[in-house]
């Protein structure tokens, strides 16, 4: 019994001491069979069972194949660094920055998503400074030397040189603005032509067309181009003839009638009132110019019957041109459509609405027999028989019994304003 004592405290002491001098340090809790055999202390990285993953460090890529001693310089396992830079020499010297997992992975050293990873920058690459070599820009750095320290993120901060040497138009006499942009496409292989952003002067229509031409407007000089209408359209405008824009003072700037659409067309002519006002049935064809005009606006007539002869000529009901109404259409219609009209029978011709004759007809045919002519008329068809008006009229000198005679006596419709009376007989 006191033998197996002895033996049971012997082997306390010797565990005690081993984890005392242990070379993994105090409080390394691992199977030594994970990592070592029976066979002596020695690893085979090959038949090596500890699960490094199960640690903060997890080995990934090439690190798999790294001996532990590259990173644990010392047996103490706990005093190993996880940090890129713990291990690796900062080939960059600090100016990108201690996390090279921004930029590398455990499979290799090169990066292939240079370009993704620079859209998390403060510098995100669009445009043509995505074909941009690194040390293009990054002119402190080279293939030996990978100083990529931060740089300015305005236009000018690199551009500084162009804008300086620029000489048509001089951007620094010119005070033009230091931020590309505002003028420059990003998108652009050159600064010019194609790679000026024109929203200051947008390019549209035919303006469109020439905008690779830049000559066409600025003469081989950008300083003094006008950016007027006029300034640049005052000869088609001189040179116009139907209508003949001069001459009745209609304003130079273009775009009151014009768009920048090719050869001018389609106008609106927005000013037309100052000219003809255009109200009623007139509004609605407003823009369809040639149905007054007739491509020629030089002769349009500014009178009804002008443009409206041919509907004077074609009526039938009444007839117009036959029954000798007047060709001033206002006379009895309005610009909104030809009827309702207006047409004042009794101011101008024969009172129907007002006086004796009111109510006493039902339709215009009752004194009107002949509907294709109403320049004809009778009072003795149906209102007017003859008995009746022989005996009013004896001793009426020049009585005659005809629609005439009852007008020439009876123009107003009454019959105590007779022309022509003599004394009747008692």
């Amino acid at each position: 019994m006191r033998k197996l004592s002895s033996l049971i405290l012997s082997l306390v002491f010797s565990v005690s001491l081993f984890s005392q001098s242990s070379p993994h340090g105090v409080g390394f809790e691992v199977n030594c069979m994970d990592c070592h055999s029976t066979s002596g202390w020695t690893i085979d990285i090959k038949n090596l069972s500890f699960n490094h993953n199960t640690t903060k460090f997890a080995l990934l890529g090439q690190h798999q194949s790294v001996n532990c001693k590259l990173c644990h310089k010392s047996l103490e396992f706990s005093k190993a660094e996880s940090e890129c830079v713990s291990c690796h020499t900062d080939m960059h010297n600090q100016t990108v920055g201690d996390d090279c997992a921004r930029c590398h992975t455990p499979n290799t050293w090169v990066v292939n998503n240079i370009t993704e990873i620079h859209q998390k920058s403060r510098f995100p690459l669009v445009g043509r400074h995505m074909a941009a070599d690194c040390f293009d820009c990054h002119t402190n750095a080279s293939p030996s030397l990978l100083n990529f320290g931060p740089l300015g993120v305005n236009c000018i901060d690199c551009h500084q040189k162009d804008y300086d040497a620029t000489t048509n138009p001089n951007h620094s006499a010119g005070g033009y603005s230091t931020n590309c942009v505002e003028c420059h496409n990003m998108t652009a292989n050159s600064w010019s032509g194609a790679g000026i952003n024109h929203d200051f002067f947008p390019l549209t229509g035919a303006h469109a067309t020439i905008s690779n031409n830049c000559f066409s407007c600025h003469q081989g000089s950008y300083v003094n181009t006008p950016n007027t209408c006029a300034g640049c359209h005052m000869p088609n405008y001189n040179a116009s003839t139907n209508p003949n824009h001069a001459a009745i003072n209609i304003p130079t700037d273009c775009s009151t009638c014009h768009t920048t659409n090719p050869n001018w067309v389609p106008a609106t002519f927005a000013i037309h009132n100052n000219y003809y006002l255009l109200a009623g049935a007139h509004v609605a064809i407003a823009n369809n110019c040639v149905d007054c005009h007739n491509g020629n606006y030089v002769t349009t007539p500014n009178t009804c019957v002008g443009c409206h002869q041919a509907n004077y000529n074609q009526t039938t009901n009444p007839p117009h041109s036959a029954s000798q109404f007047p060709i001033t259409c206002t006379d009895c219609h309005t610009q909104t459509a030809w009827s309702p009209a207006n047409w004042n029978h009794d101011s101008q011709y024969f009172p129907i609405y007002s006086g004796k004759h009111k109510n006493e007809w039902n339709a215009c045919t009752d004194c009107h027999p002949n509907s294709t002519n109403y320049a004809v008329f009778t009072c003795t068809t149906s209102c007017h028989p003859q008995s009746s008006m022989n005996n009013e009229h004896q001793g009426i000198t020049g009585y005659s019994y005809t629609s005439s005679a009852c007008y020439n006596c009876h123009p107003t419709g009454s019959g105590d304003k007779m022309m022509n009376r003599i004394d009747r007989k008692e």
